[in-house]
């Protein structure tokens, strides 16, 4: 017997399992076995789980996209030197 259940696959009943007063030879052993297991929640979650972070890499790449474009945006509107230039032209003689 290997397995702690072995016993009662067999068709042995340990004696502590059979209340007092019963005759042995009456008792009938019913073994449950467990159901398959449904994977329809577990791959449900995992698929959403995937889609969730897919969306949020997504976004990422959305805003940091806005915030480039905005950048250049700002940097073509503010000229490069700051300051106050005079521009003299020179008239030549006559």
């Amino acid at each position: 017997m290997r397995t702690p259940d072995a016993q009662l696959r067999a068709g042995h009943i340990p004696a502590h399992l059979i209340p007092e007063g019963t005759d042995p030879r009456t008792v009938v052993v019913v073994h449950h076995q467990a159901e398959p297991r449904d994977w329809t929640g577990p791959v449900l979650l995992a698929l959403i789980a995937a889609g969730g972070s897919v969306g949020v890499v997504l976004t990422l790449c959305l805003l940091l996209q806005v915030a480039a474009d905005t950048a250049t945006a700002f940097a073509a509107a503010v000229p490069a030197g700051v300051g106050l230039s005079i521009s003299i032209k020179a008239r030549k003689g006559k």
